[in-house]
């Protein structure tokens, strides 16, 4: 492949992964990323159809498009689902599709996700008390995340990212008991400091907890040293591994350190906008040019024309968005 058909932004960084998100809409209200009451939801005519996702995704890869992963809102209650798997797995130059899922329905989907050709998983799993889990996703959908799981991984959908937002005086207590599910588990559990966005702002920064105070929590359960991430994935987390632990630990530091210097992503939302940071307000419409017909490598390139160094996450700044949910973090 040519440098001139990768895609670059303005400060030279490749652009090879897409995050799609397939819905604004969620089946939790989880307190740290969509207001109880829920937000105005998209109306149906706006919302790309999954022929027209994948169109997105079949112009993109010869440019160097190599990643996808389908997110929300919560992606697996948007209707058939599989079908854009399938869809996605059918663009030749793409090879990794990955979902992220707060993991409610994946006892019942995970085989069909995998057969239409799905290659892993993140799972945002904030608890494993059963009186807690419907405290902090303000819904009772009596789930079991562990089964959960347990029925990805049997799915062939190995090794599972488990995503776990820590939050002082709320669930900081279990770090120690998430970490254990790496002993004897194919999973890689990463700990994600509390980000302020939008109307949930005002909680946040008395809630964070330091990456730093995370990995010492665990360091309690034993030997615990610095590996390297999982062989599939390139996000912006650092791994350490247990003694003896099939799986590992990971920490994501958006308060307390930036990783946008390796930033390779952008994200298109539910209606069809092309992000190019989740916490800037950059922004181009591809939707229109989609349903005209019309070639999308220009309003590519002009995206990336305008993506910024680095977020303003620090500053407060979010770029206009009222919730994580509206663009699948």
């Amino acid at each position: 492949m040519s440098d001139r058909t990768v895609l670059r932004d303005q400060f030279g960084r490749g652009i090879e992964y897409l995050r799609i998100s397939v819905t604004d809409r969620c089946n939790f209200r989880c307190v740290y990323c969509m207001p109880e009451e829920g937000l105005p939801w998209l109306p149906k005519g706006d919302i790309l159809r999954y022929e027209e996702i994948a169109e997105v995704v079949r112009q993109l890869a010869p440019l160097g498009l190599r990643r996808v992963r389908v997110t929300g809102g919560e992606p697996t209650i948007r209707p058939d689902l599989v079908s854009l798997i399938a869809q996605l797995r059918a663009v030749p130059q793409v090879e990794d599709i990955a979902l992220s899922t707060n993991g409610a329905k994946m006892i019942a989907m995970a085989p069909a996700l995998r057969a239409a050709g799905l290659d892993r998983v993140n799972m945002s799993v904030d608890s494993l008390r059963p009186e807690r889990i419907p405290a902090i996703a303000r819904r009772d959908l009596g789930f079991d995340p562990v089964q959960a799981i347990d029925a990805t991984i049997a799915a062939g959908l190995a090794p599972v990212k488990v995503n776990v937002v820590v939050m002082r005086g709320i669930n900081d207590d279990e770090v120690e008991d998430l970490a254990r599910l790496t002993i004897d588990r194919e999973v890689h559990v990463r700990f994600i400091e509390l980000m302020p966005v939008g109307d949930m702002a005002g909680l946040e920064f008395e809630k964070v907890v330091p990456s730093a105070e995370v990995l010492e929590r665990i360091a309690r359960l034993g030997a615990l040293a610095a590996c390297a991430g999982p062989a599939r994935g390139n996000g912006p987390a650092t791994y350490h591994r247990l003694d003896g632990a099939a799986g590992s630990v990971g920490v994501i530091t958006p308060m307390t350190h930036t990783y946008c210097g390796s930033c390779n992503r952008v994200r298109l939302t539910a209606d069809g906008r092309l992000r190019t940071c989740l916490y800037g307000d950059h922004e181009v419409m591809l939707r229109d040019a989609v349903r005209a017909g019309e070639p999308l490598e220009p309003l590519f390139r002009q995206a990336l024309a305008d993506k910024p160094r680095e977020h303003s996450l620090l500053q407060l700044q979010v770029g206009g968005l009222k919730a994580l949910s509206q663009v699948g973090g």
